[in-house]
């Protein structure tokens, strides 16, 4: 009967050597300016893009320059009153900071009770969802008639906008572990919180993360429609700025109103969310370093 020979070192190393050749070559991380400029430039042209369609726009003459000003008179709106606007910004964002924060507790809460029990999922699963659906602006003759015109009745209607988003998020992404990942870590010997931290936590988190940008969505929609609606004395906001443009039928200065409200949006979402969704899909293996 015949015998094989073991393998040599050298013919190991052949076939060891073999194997490394099919691995994707890894590439040095880049630079922490490379990376800003990749993510900044892409947004800059879109921004040069879309100042070009406007500008053609209001060259054809589809509107009265009253009705539709260009982006020169826009701008300089915006730069002569760049600090009432800050000022009023900043009334609508520390709003909106108030009201997400505790739609993000509430939501949080409501989605990992509804996830881990079948009684409370039958019961209120297709209410959260229904909720989810209203339109924020049905919520404010109630959250007048409670709060009245207060700053209570704008963060009441935020709250509720955000938080059904932000609890369906966490459903899905509790409903979406799977069991294999959950056994392996109790093989593992995680068990109670470890099973949590190591386990539960980091499978969740891409479907937390896109109920939390949803829920940031729905809050930042109803606190304009809220701003709109409610206005306070003394209190400068953004919504009621858009209010006082339109009375007074300024389009230049209603614009530039509506370019902040577009840039705290576009900030928000590249500074905060598009950072942990970078992070996480990082720590993935999903995205470049």
């Amino acid at each position: 009967m015949a015998t094989t020979n073991p393998p040599t070192t050298d013919a190991l190393d052949a076939q060891l050597s073999g194997l490394d050749a099919l691995e994707l070559e890894l590439r040095p991380p880049r630079r922490r300016s490379a990376r800003i400029w990749a993510h900044v430039w892409p947004k800059a042209l879109a921004a040069a893009i879309f100042l070009a369609f406007w500008q053609i726009v209001v060259w054809t003459g589809w509107r009265p320059t009253y009705l539709l000003p260009g982006p020169e008179p826009v701008f300089h709106t915006l730069y002569s009153d760049f600090g009432s606007l800050m000022d009023a910004a900043r009334t609508t964002l520390g709003r909106a900071v108030v009201g997400f924060g505790l739609a993000v507790v509430l939501g949080t809460l409501l989605g990992a009770a509804v996830a881990r029990s079948r009684i409370l999922r039958a019961a209120f699963g297709s209410l959260i969802t229904g909720l989810q659906t209203m339109p924020s602006i049905a919520w404010f003759p109630l959250a007048i008639l409670l709060f009245r015109l207060t700053n209570g009745a704008i963060i009441f209607v935020v709250v509720l906008g955000a938080t059904p988003s932000i609890a369906n998020g966490l459903i899905g992404g509790i409903d979406n572990i799977p069991p294999l990942w959950l056994r392996a870590g109790r093989v593992l010997g995680a068990r109670g919180i470890s099973l949590y931290h190591h386990i539960v936590l980091p499978s969740l988190w891409p479907s937390f993360l896109v109920g939390l940008k949803q829920g940031w969505a729905f809050a930042w929609r109803s606190l304009m429609a809220g701003e709109l609606l409610v206005i306070i004395a003394n209190k400068p906001s953004i919504g009621s700025r858009l209010e006082f443009e339109r009375q007074f039928a300024d389009s230049a200065g209603l614009i530039s109103v509506m370019l902040i409200v577009l840039i705290i949006g576009i900030l928000v979402d590249s500074l905060v969310f598009g950072t942990i969704d970078r992070r996480i899909r990082r720590r993935r293996g999903l995205a470049e370093r």
